[in-house]
């Protein structure tokens, strides 16, 4: 159908969605998990657009590992924008 919208694809399994869900919120890698589950961002994107690896993203969000030092502001300018789509 032409003019349809493309249709919804999901970019996290019920696992990741499940862990993120469960891990500590007060964590920087599970706020922005949270985040970009919600928008539907896929990690592959979220991971060159921070310039790490998809496992430290997948770390991050499951609350197995916390966002490097070095790396938080870049992190939290990646969430601000990310809450100021429209």
């Amino acid at each position: 159908m032409q003019g349809a919208p493309a249709p919804f694809t999901m970019n996290y399994t019920k696992k990741i969605i499940r862990i993120n869900a469960d891990a500590d919120s007060s964590l920087m890698g599970v706020a922005l998990g949270r985040l970009c589950i919600y928008f539907n961002i896929p990690v592959n994107q979220i991971s060159k657009d921070l310039d790490v690896s998809k496992a430290a993203i997948y770390r991050w969000f499951t609350g197995k590992h916390e966002v490097g030092k070095h790396l938080r502001p870049k992190v939290d300018a990646y969430y601000r924008s990310i809450l100021s789509r429209p």
